[in-house]
Protein backbone atom coordinates (compact mmCIF):
# COMPACT_ATOMS: atom_id res chain seq x y z
CA UNK A 1 0.00 0.00 0.00
CA UNK A 2 1.40 3.42 -0.86
CA UNK A 3 1.67 5.98 1.55
CA UNK A 4 -0.75 9.33 1.88
CA UNK A 5 2.22 11.26 0.07
CA UNK A 6 3.03 8.55 -2.79
CA UNK A 7 -0.77 8.78 -3.40
CA UNK A 8 -0.64 13.09 -3.60
CA UNK A 9 2.00 12.57 -5.85
CA UNK A 10 0.22 10.66 -8.20
CA UNK A 11 -2.58 12.94 -8.98
CA UNK A 12 -1.74 15.28 -12.07
CA UNK A 13 -1.28 19.18 -11.99
CA UNK A 14 -4.49 21.71 -13.23
CA UNK A 15 -2.39 22.49 -16.43
CA UNK A 16 -0.97 18.64 -17.36
CA UNK A 17 -4.73 18.24 -17.42
CA UNK A 18 -5.74 21.11 -19.40
CA UNK A 19 -3.00 19.82 -22.06
CA UNK A 20 -4.49 16.52 -22.44
CA UNK A 21 -5.98 15.47 -26.03
CA UNK A 22 -9.41 14.37 -23.76
CA UNK A 23 -9.80 17.77 -22.06
CA UNK A 24 -9.11 20.49 -25.35
CA UNK A 25 -12.06 19.65 -26.85
CA UNK A 26 -13.93 20.50 -23.55
CA UNK A 27 -12.20 23.82 -23.41
CA UNK A 28 -13.05 24.83 -27.14
CA UNK A 29 -16.76 24.51 -25.97
CA UNK A 30 -17.11 26.06 -22.49
CA UNK A 31 -13.82 28.15 -21.90
CA UNK A 32 -10.40 27.65 -20.30
CA UNK A 33 -11.24 28.90 -17.27
CA UNK A 34 -14.23 26.97 -16.80
CA UNK A 35 -12.72 23.52 -17.30
CA UNK A 36 -9.73 24.93 -15.01
CA UNK A 37 -11.98 25.38 -12.11
CA UNK A 38 -13.88 22.42 -13.06
CA UNK A 39 -10.43 20.23 -12.91
CA UNK A 40 -9.24 22.03 -9.78
CA UNK A 41 -12.70 20.76 -7.89
CA UNK A 42 -12.28 17.60 -9.35
CA UNK A 43 -8.51 17.02 -7.54
CA UNK A 44 -9.46 18.79 -4.79
CA UNK A 45 -11.85 15.80 -3.87
CA UNK A 46 -9.65 13.72 -4.80
CA UNK A 47 -6.85 14.53 -2.42
CA UNK A 48 -9.68 15.11 0.29
CA UNK A 49 -10.25 11.27 -0.12
CA UNK A 50 -6.77 10.44 0.19
CA UNK A 51 -6.39 12.63 3.19
CA UNK A 52 -9.50 10.69 5.49
CA UNK A 53 -7.72 7.13 4.17
CA UNK A 54 -10.74 6.31 2.16
CA UNK A 55 -9.26 6.52 -1.24
CA UNK A 56 -6.20 3.84 -1.06
CA UNK A 57 -3.63 3.06 -4.61
CA UNK A 58 -5.93 0.74 -6.22
CA UNK A 59 -9.05 2.49 -5.98
CA UNK A 60 -7.12 6.18 -6.89
CA UNK A 61 -6.07 4.47 -10.09
CA UNK A 62 -9.45 3.64 -11.04
CA UNK A 63 -10.48 7.20 -10.10
CA UNK A 64 -8.15 8.91 -12.61
CA UNK A 65 -9.00 6.57 -15.24
CA UNK A 66 -11.94 8.49 -15.30
CA UNK A 67 -11.14 11.50 -14.41
CA UNK A 68 -12.37 13.11 -17.96
CA UNK A 69 -15.45 12.38 -17.23
CA UNK A 70 -15.67 13.09 -13.59
CA UNK A 71 -14.36 16.98 -15.23
CA UNK A 72 -17.34 17.01 -17.51
CA UNK A 73 -19.68 15.89 -14.96
CA UNK A 74 -18.36 18.69 -13.08
CA UNK A 75 -18.29 21.61 -15.56
CA UNK A 76 -22.12 20.33 -16.41
CA UNK A 77 -22.63 21.20 -12.77
CA UNK A 78 -21.07 24.48 -13.04
CA UNK A 79 -22.69 25.37 -16.00
CA UNK A 80 -26.26 23.86 -15.56
CA UNK A 81 -29.24 25.55 -13.15
CA UNK A 82 -29.25 24.78 -9.21
CA UNK A 83 -32.85 25.49 -9.11
CA UNK A 84 -34.38 22.67 -11.36
CA UNK A 85 -37.88 20.89 -10.88
CA UNK A 86 -38.12 17.50 -8.82
CA UNK A 87 -40.80 15.27 -8.65
CA UNK A 88 -42.96 15.77 -5.44
CA UNK A 89 -43.90 12.56 -4.06
CA UNK A 90 -44.57 12.98 -0.28
CA UNK A 91 -48.12 14.04 -0.56
CA UNK A 92 -48.09 17.86 0.65
CA UNK A 93 -49.45 19.57 -1.88
CA UNK A 94 -48.16 23.22 -0.81
CA UNK A 95 -44.59 21.79 0.04
CA UNK A 96 -42.66 25.30 1.06
CA UNK A 97 -39.39 23.53 0.37
CA UNK A 98 -40.41 22.32 -3.03
CA UNK A 99 -41.57 25.57 -4.36
CA UNK A 100 -45.08 25.65 -2.70
CA UNK A 101 -48.22 25.43 -5.54
CA UNK A 102 -46.74 24.60 -8.92
CA UNK A 103 -48.70 26.71 -11.81
CA UNK A 104 -51.42 25.94 -13.82
CA UNK A 105 -50.67 25.68 -17.77
CA UNK A 106 -52.74 28.80 -18.39
CA UNK A 107 -50.78 30.72 -16.26
CA UNK A 108 -47.58 29.61 -17.75
CA UNK A 109 -49.24 30.93 -21.02
CA UNK A 110 -49.97 33.95 -19.72
CA UNK A 111 -46.64 34.75 -18.83
CA UNK A 112 -44.77 33.68 -21.93
CA UNK A 113 -47.29 35.64 -23.93
CA UNK A 114 -46.00 38.57 -21.58
CA UNK A 115 -42.77 38.74 -20.48
CA UNK A 116 -40.86 37.80 -23.60
CA UNK A 117 -42.01 41.04 -25.04
CA UNK A 118 -43.64 44.69 -23.65
CA UNK A 119 -46.86 44.94 -21.66
CA UNK A 120 -49.46 47.22 -20.64
CA UNK A 121 -48.38 46.75 -16.99
CA UNK A 122 -48.22 50.50 -16.07
CA UNK A 123 -49.91 51.71 -19.09
CA UNK A 124 -53.44 52.58 -19.57
CA UNK A 125 -54.33 51.52 -23.14
CA UNK A 126 -57.88 53.61 -23.08
CA UNK A 127 -56.32 57.22 -22.76
CA UNK A 128 -52.47 56.11 -22.98
CA UNK A 129 -51.47 57.80 -20.29
CA UNK A 130 -49.81 55.88 -17.48
CA UNK A 131 -51.73 53.32 -15.16
CA UNK A 132 -51.39 50.89 -12.53
CA UNK A 133 -50.22 47.59 -11.92
CA UNK A 134 -52.84 46.84 -9.19
CA UNK A 135 -55.95 46.99 -12.20
CA UNK A 136 -54.91 43.69 -13.59
CA UNK A 137 -56.16 41.78 -10.86
CA UNK A 138 -58.38 43.55 -8.60
CA UNK A 139 -60.99 43.57 -11.26
CA UNK A 140 -61.29 39.94 -10.88
CA UNK A 141 -60.83 40.11 -7.06
CA UNK A 142 -63.56 42.44 -6.81
CA UNK A 143 -65.80 39.83 -8.92
CA UNK A 144 -64.72 36.99 -6.90
CA UNK A 145 -64.83 38.35 -3.70
CA UNK A 146 -68.15 40.62 -4.53
CA UNK A 147 -69.96 37.20 -6.08
CA UNK A 148 -69.05 35.40 -2.66
CA UNK A 149 -70.26 37.77 -0.28
CA UNK A 150 -73.60 37.96 -2.27
CA UNK A 151 -73.85 34.28 -1.61
CA UNK A 152 -73.35 32.82 -5.41
CA UNK A 153 -70.74 30.13 -4.13
CA UNK A 154 -69.84 30.51 0.35
CA UNK A 155 -66.08 29.80 0.36
CA UNK A 156 -67.28 27.24 3.14
CA UNK A 157 -69.03 29.49 5.27
CA UNK A 158 -66.79 28.75 8.45
CA UNK A 159 -68.23 32.03 10.37
CA UNK A 160 -71.38 33.47 10.51
CA UNK A 161 -71.82 36.93 8.88
CA UNK A 162 -72.58 39.37 11.67
CA UNK A 163 -75.33 42.24 11.17
CA UNK A 164 -73.10 45.35 9.71
CA UNK A 165 -73.52 47.22 6.72
CA UNK A 166 -72.80 45.23 3.71
CA UNK A 167 -69.34 45.49 1.88
CA UNK A 168 -70.43 46.68 -2.29
CA UNK A 169 -68.43 46.11 -5.65
CA UNK A 170 -66.92 49.75 -5.17
CA UNK A 171 -65.75 49.12 -1.79
CA UNK A 172 -63.58 45.96 -1.72
CA UNK A 173 -59.98 47.09 -3.17
CA UNK A 174 -56.85 44.32 -3.43
CA UNK A 175 -53.45 45.14 -3.85
CA UNK A 176 -50.23 42.92 -4.16
CA UNK A 177 -47.06 42.66 -2.57
CA UNK A 178 -44.36 39.76 -2.54
CA UNK A 179 -45.51 37.80 -0.28
CA UNK A 180 -47.75 37.37 3.05
CA UNK A 181 -45.06 38.48 5.40
CA UNK A 182 -44.84 41.69 3.26
CA UNK A 183 -48.42 42.09 3.03
CA UNK A 184 -49.13 42.10 7.36
CA UNK A 185 -46.17 44.97 7.52
CA UNK A 186 -47.49 47.07 5.28
CA UNK A 187 -50.94 46.85 6.28
CA UNK A 188 -49.78 47.36 10.40
CA UNK A 189 -47.30 50.26 9.18
CA UNK A 190 -50.28 52.04 7.26
CA UNK A 191 -53.21 51.33 10.16
CA UNK A 192 -51.35 51.37 13.75
CA UNK A 193 -47.65 53.25 12.56
CA UNK A 194 -46.32 55.03 16.57
CA UNK A 195 -49.79 53.43 17.75
CA UNK A 196 -50.82 49.80 19.75
CA UNK A 197 -52.44 46.98 17.55
CA UNK A 198 -53.50 44.50 19.98
CA UNK A 199 -53.43 40.92 19.58
CA UNK A 200 -53.94 37.70 21.36
CA UNK A 201 -51.06 36.28 22.82
CA UNK A 202 -51.90 32.76 21.51
CA UNK A 203 -51.71 34.09 18.27
CA UNK A 204 -47.84 35.22 18.02
CA UNK A 205 -47.10 33.13 15.31
CA UNK A 206 -43.95 32.12 13.96
CA UNK A 207 -44.81 32.13 10.02
CA UNK A 208 -41.78 30.23 9.07
CA UNK A 209 -37.77 30.38 8.68
CA UNK A 210 -38.13 31.46 11.64
CA UNK A 211 -40.33 35.13 11.21
CA UNK A 212 -42.57 35.42 13.90
CA UNK A 213 -45.38 37.96 14.34
CA UNK A 214 -43.92 39.93 16.92
CA UNK A 215 -41.19 40.50 14.49
CA UNK A 216 -42.98 41.65 11.59
CA UNK A 217 -44.79 43.88 13.94
CA UNK A 218 -41.83 46.10 15.50
CA UNK A 219 -40.20 46.51 11.96
CA UNK A 220 -43.86 48.07 10.95
CA UNK A 221 -43.15 50.55 13.68
CA UNK A 222 -46.48 49.52 15.36
CA UNK A 223 -46.84 48.59 19.51
CA UNK A 224 -47.25 44.99 20.45
CA UNK A 225 -49.73 45.27 22.72
CA UNK A 226 -50.92 40.98 23.70
CA UNK A 227 -53.48 40.26 25.17
CA UNK A 228 -55.04 37.05 27.44
CA UNK A 229 -52.98 34.07 27.85
CA UNK A 230 -51.05 31.29 25.19
CA UNK A 231 -54.43 29.12 24.93
CA UNK A 232 -57.34 31.47 26.56
CA UNK A 233 -58.04 35.10 25.56
CA UNK A 234 -61.57 36.32 25.69
CA UNK A 235 -63.68 39.81 24.40
CA UNK A 236 -62.91 41.28 27.81
CA UNK A 237 -59.16 40.93 27.27
CA UNK A 238 -59.62 43.22 24.17
CA UNK A 239 -61.93 45.82 25.54
CA UNK A 240 -59.52 46.41 28.82
CA UNK A 241 -56.58 47.01 26.62
CA UNK A 242 -58.09 49.81 24.24
CA UNK A 243 -56.75 53.22 25.09
CA UNK A 244 -56.12 56.59 23.44
CA UNK A 245 -53.67 55.00 21.84
CA UNK A 246 -54.73 51.78 20.34
CA UNK A 247 -55.10 52.00 16.17
CA UNK A 248 -55.98 48.55 15.17
CA UNK A 249 -57.69 45.59 16.34
CA UNK A 250 -55.15 42.04 14.58
CA UNK A 251 -56.76 38.46 14.10
CA UNK A 252 -53.72 35.87 13.30
CA UNK A 253 -55.38 32.57 11.88
CA UNK A 254 -53.18 30.19 13.25
CA UNK A 255 -52.42 28.35 9.97
CA UNK A 256 -49.91 25.91 11.11
CA UNK A 257 -50.92 24.84 14.42
CA UNK A 258 -53.84 24.23 16.57
CA UNK A 259 -54.68 24.95 20.32
CA UNK A 260 -56.72 22.27 21.50
CA UNK A 261 -58.53 21.25 24.82
CA UNK A 262 -58.58 23.87 27.32
CA UNK A 263 -58.86 26.68 25.13
CA UNK A 264 -60.83 29.39 24.54
CA UNK A 265 -60.31 32.85 21.91
CA UNK A 266 -63.10 35.46 20.96
CA UNK A 267 -65.10 34.85 17.46
CA UNK A 268 -65.03 36.87 14.70
CA UNK A 269 -68.37 38.15 15.77
CA UNK A 270 -67.15 39.40 18.92
CA UNK A 271 -64.00 41.58 17.54
CA UNK A 272 -66.04 43.02 14.75
CA UNK A 273 -68.63 44.12 17.34
CA UNK A 274 -65.73 45.71 19.61
CA UNK A 275 -63.65 47.23 16.39
CA UNK A 276 -67.15 48.66 15.52
CA UNK A 277 -68.02 50.10 19.27
CA UNK A 278 -64.58 52.08 19.43
CA UNK A 279 -64.50 52.85 15.72
CA UNK A 280 -61.17 50.78 14.90
CA UNK A 281 -59.91 48.84 12.16
CA UNK A 282 -60.22 45.33 12.89
CA UNK A 283 -57.83 43.46 10.40
CA UNK A 284 -56.58 39.63 9.54
CA UNK A 285 -53.66 38.12 8.49
CA UNK A 286 -55.54 34.73 7.23
CA UNK A 287 -52.24 33.44 5.82
CA UNK A 288 -53.45 30.59 3.25
CA UNK A 289 -56.39 33.01 2.13
CA UNK A 290 -58.85 30.49 0.30
CA UNK A 291 -61.09 31.73 -2.73
CA UNK A 292 -63.61 28.50 -2.92
CA UNK A 293 -64.92 25.96 -0.99
CA UNK A 294 -62.79 24.42 0.88
CA UNK A 295 -65.94 21.76 1.67
CA UNK A 296 -65.63 20.37 -1.81
CA UNK A 297 -62.38 18.66 -0.59
CA UNK A 298 -63.37 17.79 2.95
CA UNK A 299 -62.23 20.84 4.80
CA UNK A 300 -64.82 22.42 6.61
CA UNK A 301 -63.32 24.36 9.76
CA UNK A 302 -61.02 26.67 7.58
CA UNK A 303 -62.38 30.35 6.70
CA UNK A 304 -61.71 31.98 3.25
CA UNK A 305 -61.18 34.91 2.57
CA UNK A 306 -65.27 35.67 2.00
CA UNK A 307 -66.21 34.62 5.42
CA UNK A 308 -63.88 37.38 6.74
CA UNK A 309 -64.76 40.37 4.54
CA UNK A 310 -69.00 38.92 5.25
CA UNK A 311 -68.39 39.12 8.73
CA UNK A 312 -67.05 42.31 8.90
CA UNK A 313 -63.31 41.81 8.74
CA UNK A 314 -62.12 45.48 7.38
CA UNK A 315 -59.00 44.25 6.04
CA UNK A 316 -57.65 40.88 5.07
CA UNK A 317 -54.15 39.46 4.25
CA UNK A 318 -53.12 35.62 2.89
CA UNK A 319 -51.22 34.18 0.55
CA UNK A 320 -51.14 33.89 -3.57
CA UNK A 321 -49.07 30.51 -3.47
CA UNK A 322 -51.17 28.49 -0.69
CA UNK A 323 -54.89 28.05 -1.17
CA UNK A 324 -55.09 30.12 -3.71
CA UNK A 325 -52.52 27.96 -5.87
CA UNK A 326 -50.78 30.55 -7.64
CA UNK A 327 -47.45 32.37 -7.83
CA UNK A 328 -45.86 33.69 -4.15
CA UNK A 329 -47.39 36.73 -3.41
CA UNK A 330 -48.88 38.69 -0.59
CA UNK A 331 -52.59 39.70 -1.08
CA UNK A 332 -54.59 42.31 0.74
CA UNK A 333 -58.23 42.66 0.40
CA UNK A 334 -60.69 45.05 2.51
CA UNK A 335 -62.19 48.31 2.51
CA UNK A 336 -61.26 50.57 -0.60
CA UNK A 337 -60.70 53.51 1.91
CA UNK A 338 -57.56 51.54 4.32
CA UNK A 339 -56.65 50.11 0.95
CA UNK A 340 -55.95 52.84 -0.80
CA UNK A 341 -53.87 54.31 2.28
CA UNK A 342 -51.54 51.48 1.70
CA UNK A 343 -51.05 51.77 -1.80
CA UNK A 344 -50.08 55.15 -0.93
CA UNK A 345 -47.65 54.32 1.73
CA UNK A 346 -44.33 54.80 0.07
CA UNK A 347 -43.45 51.12 1.61
CA UNK A 348 -46.16 49.85 -0.90
CA UNK A 349 -43.15 50.40 -4.08
CA UNK A 350 -40.34 48.55 -2.08
CA UNK A 351 -42.88 45.66 -1.49
CA UNK A 352 -44.64 45.66 -4.79
CA UNK A 353 -44.55 42.60 -7.49
CA UNK A 354 -43.16 42.51 -10.90
CA UNK A 355 -44.95 41.35 -14.01
CA UNK A 356 -43.98 37.64 -13.67
CA UNK A 357 -46.42 37.59 -10.63
CA UNK A 358 -49.02 40.00 -12.07
CA UNK A 359 -49.45 37.54 -15.31
CA UNK A 360 -49.52 34.04 -13.42
CA UNK A 361 -51.46 35.48 -10.66
CA UNK A 362 -54.40 37.26 -13.18
CA UNK A 363 -54.36 33.32 -14.76
CA UNK A 364 -54.87 31.57 -11.70
CA UNK A 365 -57.55 34.23 -10.72
CA UNK A 366 -59.35 34.35 -13.76
CA UNK A 367 -59.57 30.53 -13.65
CA UNK A 368 -61.45 30.86 -10.48
CA UNK A 369 -63.42 33.40 -11.79
CA UNK A 370 -64.69 30.55 -14.60
CA UNK A 371 -64.90 27.75 -11.91
CA UNK A 372 -62.16 25.94 -13.42
CA UNK A 373 -60.58 24.93 -10.29
CA UNK A 374 -59.08 21.57 -11.89
CA UNK A 375 -56.82 23.31 -14.30
CA UNK A 376 -54.99 24.56 -10.99
CA UNK A 377 -52.70 21.83 -10.12
CA UNK A 378 -52.89 22.45 -6.29
CA UNK A 379 -56.41 22.65 -6.23
CA UNK A 380 -56.81 19.41 -8.46
CA UNK A 381 -54.29 17.50 -5.85
CA UNK A 382 -56.72 18.58 -3.15
CA UNK A 383 -59.89 17.23 -5.20
CA UNK A 384 -58.06 14.04 -5.81
CA UNK A 385 -60.24 10.52 -4.88
CA UNK A 386 -58.75 8.14 -3.17
CA UNK A 387 -59.89 5.64 -5.49
CA UNK A 388 -57.88 7.31 -8.56
CA UNK A 389 -54.91 7.40 -6.56
CA UNK A 390 -54.83 3.62 -5.89
CA UNK A 391 -55.39 2.77 -9.52
CA UNK A 392 -52.26 4.59 -10.52
CA UNK A 393 -50.82 2.89 -7.73
CA UNK A 394 -51.29 -0.18 -8.34
CA UNK A 395 -50.25 0.42 -12.41
CA UNK A 396 -47.17 1.96 -11.27
CA UNK A 397 -46.26 -1.12 -8.99
CA UNK A 398 -47.15 -3.74 -11.76
CA UNK A 399 -44.55 -1.65 -13.65
CA UNK A 400 -41.76 -2.01 -11.51
CA UNK A 401 -42.13 -5.55 -10.66
CA UNK A 402 -42.26 -6.25 -14.63
CA UNK A 403 -39.29 -4.20 -14.85
CA UNK A 404 -37.49 -5.28 -12.15
CA UNK A 405 -38.37 -8.96 -13.68
CA UNK A 406 -36.29 -8.19 -16.44
CA UNK A 407 -32.64 -8.67 -14.82
CA UNK A 408 -30.78 -11.81 -14.69
CA UNK A 409 -30.61 -11.37 -10.86
CA UNK A 410 -33.71 -10.55 -9.20
CA UNK A 411 -33.52 -7.37 -6.44
CA UNK A 412 -34.68 -8.23 -2.83
CA UNK A 413 -37.06 -5.34 -2.64
CA UNK A 414 -40.50 -5.02 -1.45
CA UNK A 415 -43.61 -2.51 -2.50
CA UNK A 416 -46.44 -2.46 -1.25
CA UNK A 417 -49.73 -0.60 -1.40
CA UNK A 418 -50.72 1.46 2.25
CA UNK A 419 -53.51 3.39 3.42
CA UNK A 420 -52.13 6.62 4.20
CA UNK A 421 -52.71 10.78 4.26
CA UNK A 422 -51.53 13.64 2.68
CA UNK A 423 -51.31 17.05 3.97
CA UNK A 424 -51.97 20.00 2.79
CA UNK A 425 -49.05 21.98 3.84
CA UNK A 426 -47.75 25.36 3.42
CA UNK A 427 -48.89 26.24 6.70
CA UNK A 428 -52.65 25.35 5.72
CA UNK A 429 -55.32 23.67 7.55
CA UNK A 430 -53.38 22.15 9.89
CA UNK A 431 -55.92 19.69 11.55
CA UNK A 432 -56.90 18.50 7.50
CA UNK A 433 -55.91 14.86 5.75
CA UNK A 434 -56.74 13.54 2.41
CA UNK A 435 -57.15 9.94 2.43
CA UNK A 436 -54.84 8.97 0.36
CA UNK A 437 -52.87 5.25 -1.01
CA UNK A 438 -49.49 5.12 -0.48
CA UNK A 439 -46.48 3.02 -2.14
CA UNK A 440 -44.31 1.58 0.71
CA UNK A 441 -40.75 0.31 -1.11
CA UNK A 442 -38.41 -1.68 1.19
CA UNK A 443 -35.43 -2.61 0.02
CA UNK A 444 -33.49 -5.27 1.92
CA UNK A 445 -30.00 -4.47 0.76
CA UNK A 446 -30.59 -0.27 1.72
CA UNK A 447 -31.78 1.33 4.95
CA UNK A 448 -34.76 3.83 3.76
CA UNK A 449 -32.95 6.53 4.32
CA UNK A 450 -30.17 5.33 1.47
CA UNK A 451 -32.95 4.25 -1.07
CA UNK A 452 -34.86 8.14 -0.34
CA UNK A 453 -30.97 9.74 -0.63
CA UNK A 454 -30.56 7.40 -4.24
CA UNK A 455 -33.90 9.01 -5.15
CA UNK A 456 -33.37 12.05 -4.92
CA UNK A 457 -29.89 12.05 -6.54
CA UNK A 458 -31.72 10.80 -10.01
CA UNK A 459 -32.61 12.56 -12.85
CA UNK A 460 -34.91 13.69 -11.91
CA UNK A 461 -35.02 13.74 -8.38
CA UNK A 462 -38.00 12.03 -6.83
CA UNK A 463 -38.44 13.41 -3.42
CA UNK A 464 -40.42 10.71 -0.90
CA UNK A 465 -41.31 10.12 2.74
CA UNK A 466 -39.36 7.95 4.81
CA UNK A 467 -41.23 6.50 7.73
CA UNK A 468 -40.98 3.18 9.85
CA UNK A 469 -38.03 1.61 7.89
CA UNK A 470 -40.00 2.19 4.36
CA UNK A 471 -39.88 5.07 1.80
CA UNK A 472 -43.35 5.80 1.05
CA UNK A 473 -44.63 7.33 -1.95
CA UNK A 474 -47.59 9.60 -2.51
CA UNK A 475 -48.73 9.82 -6.10
CA UNK A 476 -51.60 12.48 -4.82
CA UNK A 477 -48.63 15.15 -5.62
CA UNK A 478 -47.34 13.54 -8.55
CA UNK A 479 -48.59 14.40 -11.87
CA UNK A 480 -49.83 11.88 -14.29
CA UNK A 481 -47.45 11.80 -17.06
CA UNK A 482 -45.02 11.63 -13.94
CA UNK A 483 -46.04 8.22 -13.15
CA UNK A 484 -43.92 6.67 -15.59
CA UNK A 485 -40.68 8.90 -14.78
CA UNK A 486 -40.86 7.26 -10.95
CA UNK A 487 -41.05 3.74 -11.96
CA UNK A 488 -38.07 3.95 -14.64
CA UNK A 489 -35.96 5.86 -11.53
CA UNK A 490 -36.97 3.69 -9.15
CA UNK A 491 -35.98 0.54 -11.79
CA UNK A 492 -32.92 2.07 -12.24
CA UNK A 493 -32.07 2.86 -8.53
CA UNK A 494 -32.71 -1.27 -7.98
CA UNK A 495 -30.64 -2.36 -11.12
CA UNK A 496 -27.45 -0.57 -9.81
CA UNK A 497 -28.51 -2.30 -6.64
CA UNK A 498 -28.37 -5.49 -8.37
CA UNK A 499 -25.37 -4.65 -10.39
CA UNK A 500 -23.57 -5.04 -7.46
Amino acid sequence: MKAQSDLYRSLPAVDDLLRTADIKPLISQEGQAVVADACRAVLGRLREEISTSRLESEKLALALSGIQSAIETEVRRTLGYSLRPVINATGVILHTNLGRAPLADTALDHLRETAGVYSNLEFDLETGERGKRDVHVDRLLRKLLTEELAGASPAGRARAPVPTQPLRTETISTIVVNNNAAAVLLALNTLADGGEVIVSRGELVEIGGSFRIPDVMAKSGAILRDVGTTNRTRIADYERAINERTKLLLRVHRSNFEITGFAEQPSIAELVTLAQKHKLPLAEDLGSGALFDLRTVGINDEPGVTDSLCSGVHVVTYSGDKLLGGPQAGLISGREDLVRKMRANSLFRALRVDKLTYAALEATLLACVKKDHDSVPALRMMRLSKAEITRRAEALISKLQEQAGEGSRPTRFTAELLDGESLIGGGSAPSAVLATMLIAVTCYSLTASELAARLRASVPPVIARVEEGRVLLDLRTVFPAQDEVVARVLSQVLAQIRAV
